[in-house]
Formats: C-alpha cells, structure tokens, sequence
C-alpha cells in the first residue's frame, strides 16, 4: 500500500508537452480578454450603437455555449489533438479579419464564428491536459494549467489597451493573429502518453447538450461566473467612480494570488477532495467582495483583489478537475462542455443583470450581488455535503471526486 502512494507521488507531472500546453492556452485567453474592453472602442469606430457592443458580446458566447455540445461528437470523425488546433486557428483568422470588418453586420458574422473556434478550442485545452496529467495528481496538474490562464485574462485587457494608446487597430488585430497562431504552434507539438492520435471508439462520440453528471458542480460554476462578471464588466468604471487609479495592479494582485494559490490547492485536492478547497475559497472570495464594497482607499482595493484571487484562483480549477473526475476518460469533453458553458452562461446573463442594477442603483451594489452569490455557492455546496453524510447513495458518483 505504502510502495503504491509511494510510486503515484513520483508520477511525472512536468513535461514539454504540459508546459506547451500551458503556454498555449494562456496566449489564447490573453487574446480573448485583449479584444474584451478593445472590441467597444472598435464598434463605435465603425458607426455602432451601445447596443450594438451588447449584441458582439451576445453573439460570441452563444456560438461558443451551441458548438461545445458537438465537441464529443467531432472527435469520431478528427483527432482531438487536430480538433484543438483547427479551433486555436479559427480564433487566429477571426482576430485578424476584423481588422477589414467596416459595418456592423460584417463584424457580427466574424464573431460569431470566431466564437465557435472559441468554444472548442477552450474544450479540447482542458481534455488534452487532462491525458497528460496522471491521474492522480490532476489536481494539482490542472490547478497549475489554469496559472497561465489566470494571468493572461488579468494582463490581456491592460495589453489591448496599451496597444491602442500608441498604434492602430491593425496592429491590435494582426499582433493578435500572430501570437495565437504561435499558441497553435505550440499546441501541435504536445504529445500524450495515451496516444491522442488513436481514433476514439465510435459508439462513445455522439452529440450531448448536458452531462447529468457534473450538473452540481456546474451549477456552482455557474454561480461564480455571476460573480466573475461583476469583476470583468464593471470594476473599471466602479474605480472611476471611487477615484481609484490601480486599476492595473488591481489585476496584477487577482493573477499573483491566483498563482500563489495554485501552488498548494491543487495538491489539496488530490489528496483531500473538493471541500478542502470549496469552503475556505468561497468565503475569502465573499470576504474580498465586502472589502470592494466598502473599499474606500487603494490599500482596501489591494486587499480585495488579493482575497478575491485566493478565492477564484482556487475554486476555478478545483471544480474543473472534480467534473472530470465524476466521468471516464472519453467523456472528457461532455463534462468540459458542460462545464464551461454554465460559466459562460453565469458570465452573459450576469453581465445583463447587474447592468439593469447599475442602471438603477450604482456600481457598489453590483458587489454584493457578488458576495450573495459567493455565499449561495458555500450554502448549495454544503446542501451538497449534508446529503452525501446523510444517505450516500443519494448522490453517490456526483460526489466520488475522486472515482476516475
């Protein structure tokens, strides 16, 4: 028994083909959140409406929540491997022609295909990663994944806006096309020890909306997404309004605490599960929106992005790793789909809903519905947990973190 812990706390984690994979995937979020605050400026250059920005955004994350259900699907027909690289290259082309996008219209259809590229390509990342990773330190493995993808979508607004301050949107469009056909060329060099190239078994690929089986888990992505959405569409303009200048090192503190505790969070889970993580996480991330709410000098906002990092950075790829554990090896891609479009569906529908409250109240308050929904994740979680003691059976695989 010792000599087998033994031996899977020697498992392999680091590799070229992780550290590529890494790299990859945060060039393609960095990109991602380049274009979010770029995209207005560039809708309103071209003759767009206020209302016209909402529905680019509307239309991304539609096209990417329809194509993710069809992930499992193509890969009875493409390699998952090529599959990724041909939705890292879809990004790649859009970014770069909306650069020739002179109407509305136009810029809408690049969006939407662009979201569709989007979509699978941040699907197969996390599958892919998966493969590579052993088995019994995904925890761990994905906690340190999710590093790079962390700082990018803290860096990559400062990035677009910066480019902008000195250059053209040609060179915003086109620096973006070329850094992510670098991360598709990084992509195709990651090897996995279980062959990706084999052809997966064609009675398990079919087309599947939802995976039952991490629908909880999914649920209380959905929750932090809300709440995420509160951070990304609205600090800016809530520390204008409080005076606040660090709005770039707001978002330094959030990736540097996200980093920091995904050095120990992952090997937490591994070893103890997700109520380890889940808890505490939740609670230092309601606590730093309470000191946003209240934040009144920039030491208290420091304070804020620190706690609220430590809590994001740590759920974010706990429940990750806990919905691909809940499935077996090729359903991998149902469970990231789910996943991934309940956060996105938290993100869009938080987005709308606290815009309706800052219309009427004010940008403070959209913090508390942050930290309401922070709370509703802990209550739902340890609903969750109470069951599980109460009659195993009851939820029995959906809570087995730790079966696969």
């Amino acid at each position: 028994m010792n000599s087998d812990m033994i031996q899977k706390s020697r498992a392999k984690l680091w590799s070229l083909s992780f550290v590529f994979a890494i790299i990859a995937n945060a060039l393609l979020f960095m990109i991602f959140e380049m274009l979010l605050p770029t995209l207005p400026l560039f809708v309103n250059e071209i003759g767009g409406s206020a209302t016209d920005v909402g529905l680019i955004t509307g239309v991304f994350m539609v096209s990417a929540i329809l194509i993710r259900p069809f992930a499992g699907y193509l890969l009875k027909l493409v390699n998952k491997k090529y599959l990724l690289i041909f939705g890292i290259i879809i990004n790649a082309i859009s970014t770069g022609m909306y650069y020739f996008a002179d109407n509305v219209n136009t810029l809408l259809i690049i969006r939407l295909v662009h979201g569709l590229g989007f979509g699978l390509a941040t699907t197969y990342f996390a599958t892919l990663v998966a493969e590579i990773i052993p088995k019994e330190r995904r925890g761990e493995g994905m906690g340190y994944f999710g590093v790079g993808e962390t700082v990018a979508i803290s860096i990559g607004p400062m990035i677009g806006i910066s480019i902008l301050e000195f250059f053209e949107f040609s060179h915003l469009f086109l620096g973006g096309l070329a850094v992510l056909l670098l991360a598709a060329f990084l992509a195709a060099l990651t090897k996995s020890s279980k062959q990706l190239n084999n052809k997966v078994e064609p009675q398990h690929m079919k087309v599947k909306l939802l995976e039952k089986r991490v629908i909880i888990p999914a649920l209380l992505t959905l929750l932090i997404g809300v709440a995420a959405s509160s951070i990304m569409s609205f600090f800016s303009l809530y520390a204008i309004e409080k005076e606040f200048s660090g709005i770039g090192w707001f978002f330094f503190i959030i990736a540097l605490a996200s980093f920091l505790v995904r050095l120990v969070s992952g090997k937490l889970f591994d070893r103890h599960g997700p109520s380890v993580i889940l808890i505490p996480g939740s609670i230092l991330a309601s606590t730093g929106f309470i000191v946003l709410y209240l934040a009144q000098a920039d030491f208290t906002f420091y304070v804020s992005a620190g706690l609220y990092g430590l809590g994001f950075g740590a759920i974010f790829p706990a429940i990750q790793t806990w919905c691909m554990n809940l499935v077996e090896e090729h359903e991998h891609e149902y469970a990231m789909s789910t996943f991934f479009n309940f956060f996105d569906f938290g993100i869009g529908i938080g987005s709308l809903l606290l815009g309706i409250l800052v219309t009427n109240f004010s940008y403070s308050v959209v913090y508390l519905v942050g930290m309401a929904f922070y709370i509703a994740f802990l209550l739902l979680y340890l609903y969750i947990m109470y069951n599980q003691r109460r009659d195993n059976s009851s939820i029995g695989g959906l809570y087995n973190e730790r079966s696969h």
